[in-house]
């Protein structure tokens, strides 16, 4: 007795009649995953679930079949994977398309990534520079060219428990399932002999320098990423890549907010009280500014365009000088008497912030 015809493969993937290779491949791989019997042990829905997955898919990939499916049908394709099939028969064909998914195959080992702080001056991370670091990274033995065995690749042999296959199979009731193998960590080779200057692990240390390019504007924790700096992958993976993470040094005047640039610029009591001119440094500039007689701490001038570059490239951000006024810690005796002269001939109106204050306290106090 013949079972039910075959569903259209396009029904059973869920894609257009006119999908790109690329969007059939990706429909049958959630399927495929989705009814995996590895995945769905017992279910025997889903077993036949993805052998009919598997069936469409094997029709769609195929440019010839497909071509001949959407002009003649079903009958034209020569379907594969019948209601009859072995499961393993299936199971083989899912291994072949993506031998990756379940520990299979010889796969390819991505080397791993690098982490570096680069610590910089103020200065240094606000203008950009140039940095050349030295850092310690794995890289392939030079006398066995990364293979870990003597001579090099004529010193491989096919694994034994594996057969040269990088991967063992096991058995459970009907279903075949495979896994990498241990021996040869699924390169399918083994050293006939171990390279004695790595042990046959293939790799060594060694110091790396490379020029880091710092952009103008980096704040701590700004994270460069270099690719392919990182270790070496392994059979055929690719490298890893190295992670440049910026750490920037305090500055005793400077601080950034965004774009800008603020400079702390102490004053010293007489020159907040009588006026001063001072030379700000700001950066890769300075310039002279007046400082007007009275100016409290706290005080904030702008001077326009001298202050961080964007990071949209276009100019630069304003600074702001904030003042402080600095009070003598240590004072003489002289220098003592003279203050207070000073304090009496000025009186409490020379204050009015500390004369409000005071008045305040005196009005809490009779509360």
């Amino acid at each position: 007795m013949r079972g039910a015809p075959a569903r259209d493969p396009y029904d059973v993937l869920g894609v257009d009649r006119r999908a790109a290779a690329a969007e059939i491949k990706a429909a049958y791989r959630k399927l495929a995953l989705q009814h995996h019997p590895d995945r769905n042990p017992g279910d025997h829905a889903a077993e036949e679930k993805f052998k009919e997955v598997s069936r469409a898919y094997a029709v769609l990939s195929d440019d010839g079949k497909r071509a001949n499916y959407d002009r003649f049908g079903a009958a034209a394709t020569d379907m594969p994977f019948g209601a009859d099939a072995d499961l393993s028969t299936v199971t083989n064909f899912f291994d072949a398309v993506f031998g990756d998914l379940f520990g299979t195959g010889r796969k390819r080992a991505a080397g791993q990534d690098l982490r570096y702080t680069l610590e910089l001056s103020f200065e240094e991370a606000a203008l950009g520079c140039e940095k050349e670091i030295h850092f310690t990274r794995t890289g392939d033995c030079e006398s066995c060219r990364g293979t870990g065995a003597e001579g090099g690749a004529a010193g491989l042999v096919p694994c034994e428990r594996c057969n040269g296959q990088g991967f063992t199979r096991q058995k459970t009731g009907f279903l075949s399932t495979r896994s990498e193998c241990r021996t040869c960590g699924g390169a399918g080779e083994v050293a006939r002999v171990r390279c004695k200057s790595c042990a046959g692990a293939g790799l060594t240390e060694g110091e790396r320098a490379f020029t880091v390019r710092v952009p103008s504007g980096s704040q701590a924790g700004t994270t460069q990423r270099v690719a392919g700096e990182g270790s070496p992958g392994r059979r055929g993976g690719p490298a890893g890549d190295l992670h440049v993470i910026v750490r920037v040094k305090p500055h005793p005047f400077y601080r950034q907010e965004g774009d800008i640039l603020v400079c702390e610029a102490p004053l010293s009591v007489d020159e907040a009280a009588l006026g001063a001119e001072l030379e700000i440094p700001l950066l890769d500039a300075r310039v002279r500014m007046k400082i007007p007689a009275g100016t409290q701490s706290g005080s904030v001038f702008r001077v326009r365009g001298k202050g961080l570059p964007r990071a949209s490239g276009a100019g630069r951000g304003d600074a702001h000088v904030r003042i402080s006024v600095e009070v003598p810690t240590e004072v003489s005796g002289e220098a003592r008497a003279l203050f207070a002269q000073l304090g009496a001939a000025l009186g409490e109106d020379a204050y009015p912030r500390r004369k409000a204050f005071r008045a305040r306290a005196r009005e809490t106090r009779q509360e």
